[in-house]
């Protein structure tokens, strides 16, 4: 029975340099790979490669607390992260933190700014039929509106949230109070009128008039909008709601701030199934914006536009609310019943692509409040992150010179298995970057340092119970052998408490803390593979040799500090001769 035993022992001790090839294999493929894909270096996080950080807190309406919940955000999110991506920000962060806080991180490269306005813009879009509109002060020449394209048409030019401009038409009105009287006779009529409108723009009376105080008190705040104030664009609107009617403002193609009186949201953001700018070469019209509606959203569309198209401007266009500002005021020539409609304009490539990203993502389940704007400029960050490698540096010299003390000869394989370890975690986090994301933070880095530690201790473990094995009389081989059954119980005892403990921390914690949970975790789970495949295989084969298996003083196995007695193999051979033993001998 012995003797397949030692068979078995035997073909182990001789194939070793399966698992080294295996290992070394592995490397190649991850470095071709790496190589491969172009990325070369881990993707740096915001406070390493430096970026703009958003924090944005949800904010519910009076009476509507429960809409904070994790379905909302968790959508909010979703939303967020495609309206920034579609900015061409491919490697954006967006999360959540806590119950209430949504963190968005923009890489350096990107036109924060922009990336603030596409982010930051989180109210619900609304598609409202335009009453009145002029330019804010009034007395402006009134600007043409663009000729209509087979479906809707506006003018569009980029300003500075990198949204689309309306279009600059005016009240058709010669003098402000002709003007005011032809508002007046919009307010008292329905917003989206089925007769067709007078000569002098306004409609006629025989719809179903609005209240007369609600009415006097919208002309009041229409007649005292100053849209060219910041304070009262940001109070435009306050507090009203999607079936009110209410004014608004808008930037139009010259620049100037325009006030808008509008009907009832017709149609809402939910109801737009997607938008795209697209360049059209066949027609000429250059940029435009097309959309398509969801079912439910063609039916709405159908008809609002139905009821537009009998009106003279500026009752026969559509407004695009978003965040209660006008982005874009098509004006309609037809009922649009195909489910589709293009808008063209003065659009340019971002100014056309911005507004089909607010038409694509803008209906957010909540609206946010922007809390802090954190800028970190690429110099702070390649501080930090030259802070970082020092660290792990020092950290790293300080584990060799302990092994060389200590463990000498030994400390050769410990070392090439830290440098086999690093290779591994370099190459994999390259590849993570572009592969799910994952960018290299500075807790991150600090994982890094720690799993230095943890695979060390891993080293220690399995050198320790070989020297055991020696100081009770066995040779290195068999030693090497021995050990390895109980270094490994107890390695993977380890490692199973440190991957949990990571795994844990990364699920219940947010932000750059699961940086730190995430680098632990892999360099936990390297660290088995490395010692398995690399750190084991490597002993079997220096055991071997003639330098640790004579015990020579600088092979950190030593009989005499080990306190056995040399040799390390020891020959056992009978007292005795076999046979009948000799009384005189005896």
């Amino acid at each position: 029975m012995a003797a397949p035993k030692k068979g078995r022992n035997a073909s182990a001790q001789s194939k070793p340099g399966r698992s080294l090839a295996l290992i070394l294999i592995a490397i190649v493929a991850l470095t071709g790979g790496m190589f491969a894909s172009g990325h070369t270096t881990p993707r740096l996080g915001i406070d390493l490669a430096g970026g703009t950080s958003i924090t944005l807190r949800a904010v519910a309406e009076p009476g509507q607390e429960s809409a904070i919940n994790k379905t909302n955000m968790d959508t909010a999110v979703e939303i967020m992260e495609r309206r920034v991506n579609g900015l061409g920000v491919s490697e954006s962060e967006v999360q959540t933190q806590g119950d209430k806080n949504i963190i968005v991180n923009i890489p350096k490269g990107t036109n924060s700014k922009e990336a603030r306005a596409q982010v930051g813009t989180t109210a619900k879009l609304y598609f409202r039929p335009v009453v009145a509109t002029e330019v804010s002060g009034g007395g402006a020449t009134p600007t043409p509106s663009p000729s209509a394209s087979s479906s809707a048409s506006g003018d569009s030019t980029e300003k500075a949230t990198s949204s689309a401009s309306p279009s600059g038409s005016t009240s058709p009105s010669a003098s402000s109070t002709t003007q005011g009287r032809a508002v007046t006779d919009a307010l008292k009529a329905d917003p989206t009128p089925s007769t067709s409108a007078s000569s002098s723009g306004s409609p006629s009376a025989s719809s179903t008039p609005s209240g007369d105080s609600s009415t006097s008190k919208l002309e009041a705040q229409y007649a005292a909008l100053d849209c060219s104030k910041k304070a009262a664009r940001a109070k435009a609107g306050d507090g009203a709601k999607p079936t009110d009617p209410t004014v608004a403002c808008g930037q139009n193609s010259q620049g100037q701030w325009q006030k808008y009186i509008l009907g009832p949201a017709e149609v809402d953001g939910t109801d737009v199934k997607s938008a795209q700018a697209v360049f059209q070469t066949t027609t000429g019209a250059g940029w435009t914006v097309n959309m398509k509606f969801t079912g439910e959203g063609s039916k709405k569309f159908a008809a609002t536009t139905g009821k537009l198209a009998k009106n003279q401007s500026p009752q026969n266009q559509f407004a695009i609310v978003l965040d209660g500002e006008v982005v874009s005021d098509p004006f309609v020539r037809e009922a649009l019943t195909g489910g589709s409609a293009e808008i063209s304009g003065n659009f340019n490539q971002d100014s056309a692509q911005s507004l089909a990203n607010m038409l694509s993502y803008g209906a957010l389940p909540l609206s946010f409040q922007e809390d802090s704007v954190t800028t970190v400029t690429a110099a702070l960050g390649g501080e930090q992150l030259k802070a970082g490698l020092i660290a792990g540096a020092i950290g790293l010299a300080l584990v060799v010179i302990y092994l060389l003390v200590y463990y000498r000869g030994l400390s050769l394989i410990a070392i090439l298995s830290l440098l086999i370890s690093a290779a591994l975690t370099y190459t994999i986090m390259s590849l993570l970057g572009p592969t799910i994301g994952f960018a290299l933070n500075l807790p991150a880095v600090c994982g890094a340092i720690v799993a230095i530690g943890i695979t060390a201790d891993s080293f220690i473990v399995y050198f320790e119970r070989v020297r055991d094995e020696i100081r009770e009389g066995r040779s290195l081989r068999p030693a090497v052998e021995r050990a390895w059954p109980r270094a490994r119980r107890t390695i993977l005892v380890s490692d199973f408490v440190s991957f949990l403990a990571a795994a844990v921390l990364f699920i219940v914690t947010v932000g750059k803390v699961q940086g730190f949970a995430f680098t632990l975790g892999l360099t936990t789970l390297l660290d088995v593979v490395v010692v398995f495949l690399f750190t084991k295989p490597l002993l079997t084969l220096m055991a071997r040799s003639k330098f640790f298996s004579s015990g020579h003083s600088w092979s950190g196995l030593d009989p005499k500090r080990l306190g056995a007695k040399p040799p390390l193999r020891r020959n056992r051979r009978p007292a005795h001769p076999a046979g009948p033993v000799d009384p005189k001998e005896a």
